[in-house]
C-alpha cells in the first residue's frame, strides 16, 4: 500500500480525501517527512487531541524558535502580535482572554442579526440577478460574511475592502500559502495596518460607546480585569480574520456540494422554509467539505498514541477533514446527506478552542441558503475546473462562478 502523503501535490489540493482516508485506514498516526510532523486522521484521535492539554495551541512561538530563514526580524514581530490571540494561547491566558471575549460576542447578540443577514443576502442577490451570473465568493459569500463582521464592530461598510485586503495579507502567514513570495513581510504589513486601523476605531469608541461588539469588548470586565489596548487590537484582528474566512468558505463549499448533488439542491429549494432541514443541511456541509482542512498543535510533552511516541516539541496536524469522514462515526461517510442525524462533525474544533464565531457562521449559512435557493433559479457551475486554495489550513476556492436563469421582466402596466 502506497502511503505517500504530499499535501503540496495538486491532486491533494483539489481533493484531499482519498489520501487522508488511506492514512486513516492504514496508518492513522503517521509521521510525515514532508511536514516534519505527525498527521492524525481518525475522529476519536483528532477530537481527543483538540481537548488534550499536552498538545498546545501555542504554535506561533515554537515556529519562531525553529525559524532559520532570512526574515527572522519580520517573523518575530508577527509572532509578538499573534501571541496575544486567544487561539494561540493555553490556560490561564486563554481562559482570561476567551472569557472576556465571550462577554462581548454573546449568543443573543448574534441571533439578533438574523433580519440584517437576510436583508444583506437579498441586496447582494439583487445586484447579480439581471446579469444571470455571479461569482459566489466575490459577489456573495465574502461580502456577506465580511460586512456582517464589520457591522458587529460598528465600522463603516465602506472600510470592508481595506479590512479584507489586510486580512488576506495576514492569511499569507496564518493559513500558510506555499507559493507566495515574501509572505512574512506581506503578513506583517497587513497586521500592522489592521492594528493601526483598530487603534483609531477603539479610541473613538472609548470616547463615544455604542451598542456594538467593539464597545462590549472595551467594557468587558471580570473581577476588575479588562482587556489591555494591545489585547483589544489582537481580539479585533482575530475576530475579523476568523469571522469572515470561515463563513466565506462554508457558504462557498456548501454551494459546491449542492451544485454537485442536484437532488439535494432541488429538495432544499422546495423545502426552503423547513428550518430543521436547512439546519441539518448546513451541518452536513460543514462535515462533508468544511472550511477547515486541519488544525495544528505542538506537543508540550511526550505523548503516546497507538504505540507511536510523539516527542515534546513535535508538530501535530489534526486533520479535521479526515475526521469528519471517519466511517467509525459517520455511516456512508462519503455520501452528502442533508438528512444526516447525530452529525458529530468537528468542523469548528472541540474543547476550549472551539470556534467563537461558530454561531454566527451557522446563522449566516442558515439564512443565506434559503434566499439563494428561492431567488437564484437553475444555478450551475460556470467553469469546468475549480481552483482550490493552495493552503494547508483552510479549504475553499477564491472564485466560484455560477450562471443561472434570469428572472422574467416585470409586465408593462
Amino acid at each position: 500500500m502506497d502511503l505517500s502523503f504530499d499535501p503540496r501535490h495538486p491532486d491533494f489540493i483539489e481533493n484531499p480525501f482519498p489520501a487522508l482516508l488511506r492514512l486513516m485506514e492504514h496508518e492513522p498516526v503517521f509521521w510525515s517527512e514532508k511536514l516534519h510532523g505527525w498527521v492524525l486522521t481518525r475522529h476519536d484521535h483528532v477530537r481527543a487531541s483538540l481537548r488534550d492539554p499536552r498538545l498546545s495551541a501555542d504554535r506561533v512561538r515554537p515556529f519562531l524558535a525553529h525559524y532559520k530563514g532570512p526574515e527572522r526580524g519580520v517573523v518575530q514581530g508577527l509572532v509578538e502580535r499573534l501571541s496575544m490571540w486567544a487561539s494561540f494561547n493555553e490556560p490561564p491566558v486563554h481562559t482570561r482572554l476567551r472569557g472576556l471575549m465571550n462577554k462581548a460576542m454573546t449568543l443573543p447578540s448574534v441571533l439578533a442579526l438574523e433580519p440584517r443577514v437576510r436583508a444583506l443576502a437579498d441586496e447582494l442577490i439583487d445586484a447579480a440577478l439581471q446579469r444571470g451570473e455571479m461569482d459566489m465568493i466575490a459577489d456573495f459569500a465574502y461580502p456577506l460574511s465580511a460586512t456582517m463582521i464589520a457591522e458587529l464592530f460598528g465600522v463603516p461598510r465602506a472600510d470592508v475592502p481595506l479590512l479584507k485586503k489586510w486580512s488576506d495579507e495576514l492569511g499569507a502567514f496564518i493559513v500558510q500559502s506555499r507559493t507566495l513570495a515574501n509572505k512574512y513581510a506581506i503578513a506583517a504589513g497587513g497586521l500592522r495596518a489592521m492594528t493601526s486601523y483598530f487603534e483609531d476605531v477603539i479610541a473613538e469608541r472609548r470616547r463615544h460607546p455604542r451598542e456594538d461588539m467593539l464597545s462590549r469588548l472595551i467594557a468587558a470586565e471580570e473581577k476588575g480585569d479588562f482587556l489591555s489596548a494591545e489585547e483589544l487590537f489582537a481580539c479585533c484582528a482575530l475576530l475579523f480574520f476568523a469571522g469572515h474566512e470561515t463563513t466565506t468558505h462554508l457558504i462557498g463549499n456548501g454551494m459546491i456540494a449542492l451544485l454537485r448533488h442536484p437532488e439535494a439542491l432541488a429538495e432544499l429549494r422546495d423545502r426552503r422554509a423547513d428550518t430543521m432541514l436547512m439546519s441539518l443541511a448546513v451541518e452536513e456541509m460543514l462535515r462533508w467539505d468544511g472550511p477547515l482542512l486541519m488544525m495544528a498543535r505542538v506537543a508540550a510533552e511526550d505523548v503516546e498514541l497507538l504505540g507511536k511516541r510523539i516527542l515534546a516539541g513535535s508538530r501535530v496536524f489534526l486533520m479535521i477533514a479526515a475526521a469528519n469522514r471517519d466511517p467509525r462515526v459517520f455511516p456512508d461517510p462519503d455520501r452528502f446527506d442533508i438528512h444526516r442525524q447525530d452529525n458529530r462533525h468537528i468542523a469548528f474544533g472541540n474543547g476550549i478552542h472551539y470556534c467563537i464565531g461558530a454561531p454566527l457562521a451557522r446563522l449566516e449559512a442558515r439564512v443565506a441558503f434559503p434566499r439563494l435557493l428561492e431567488r437564484v433559479l437553475a444555478p450551475e457551475l460556470a467553469t469546468s475546473k475549480l481552483v482550490w486554495r493552495d493552503a494547508f489550513v483552510v479549504r475553499g476556492v477564491d472564485q466560484l462562478p455560477i450562471r443561472f436563469a434570469r428572472p422574467a421582466p416585470a409586465p408593462e402596466p
